[in-house]
């Protein structure tokens, strides 16, 4: 089997590189808490960089959320409601 080219690895890498670009601004206004909170924990915990520190607990949060609210066959309540017994086979014999 041959190996990609290097000509050919380039041009992927760099395809890569131009979707994971960061294109678009958000701004975020803060109160004096707020900001003071996360200037805190950043100098606590070594943050070098307050964006990257805020984009990945924004990104986690959405993340996080989206797992949870992951669409089921059934809605929750309807699982709540189920009783699952030791032996069960599911069938009434």
């Amino acid at each position: 089997m041959r190996k990609n080219s290097p000509k050919k690895q380039g041009t992927v890498s760099r395809q890569r590189d131009a979707a994971l670009r960061r294109h678009h601004k958000v701004t975020v206004l803060l109160n004096d808490k707020e900001l003071e909170a996360i200037e805190v924990y950043c100098k606590k915990y070594r943050q070098k960089s307050k964006s990257t520190f805020l984009r990945e607990a924004a990104l986690r949060s959405v993340m996080t959320r989206f797992l949870e609210d992951y669409p089921t066959l059934f809605e929750k309540r309807e699982l709540d409601n189920l009783v699952v017994t030791a032996g069960s086979t599911g069938t009434d014999d």
